[in-house]
């Protein structure tokens, strides 16, 4: 499994104004956010779920992950998702620990495990 993900008992809406405040408490800026729904209504004229994009970034975690492999900016910011499909609303994010594995780097395990326990504290939450 590469996600932790959630059905929340809230509405589209709410779950992500409560992610964004939930990101905020676990020390993460949100730093893009895109709006799938209205993207693809713009660029290819259809329709589409209620879908966000939040890049969120932690920048301690992310100067320490950056020291240890300074071509991590690939994989960075963290991508938290809260999307809408047949009337109900989940909330998800990559495993971090999943995608350090892939760099192969040991330097990362550490930091790639602290983030990935704040990115399950704010999906818990919301």
């Amino acid at each position: 499994m590469y996600q932790l993900k959630k059905e929340v008992s809230i509405g589209y809406a709410g779950a992500v104004a409560r992610a964004k405040e939930e990101l905020q408490k676990e020390g993460f800026g949100i730093l893009t956010e895109i709006d799938i729904k209205a993207t693809l209504k713009k660029k290819l004229d259809v329709d589409f779920d209620d879908y966000i994009i939040l890049g969120a970034c932690n920048p301690p975690l992310a100067y320490r992950a950056l020291q240890a492999e300074q071509d991590l900016g690939l994989m960075l910011p963290c991508n938290l998702i809260v999307y809408s499909k047949k009337g109900k609303t989940f909330v998800a994010a990559i495993k971090p620990t999943v995608q350090m594995e892939k760099i192969g780097n040991p330097n990362l395990k550490v930091i790639a495990s602290q983030v990935e326990e704040k990115l399950k504290k704010v999906i818990e939450a919301v």
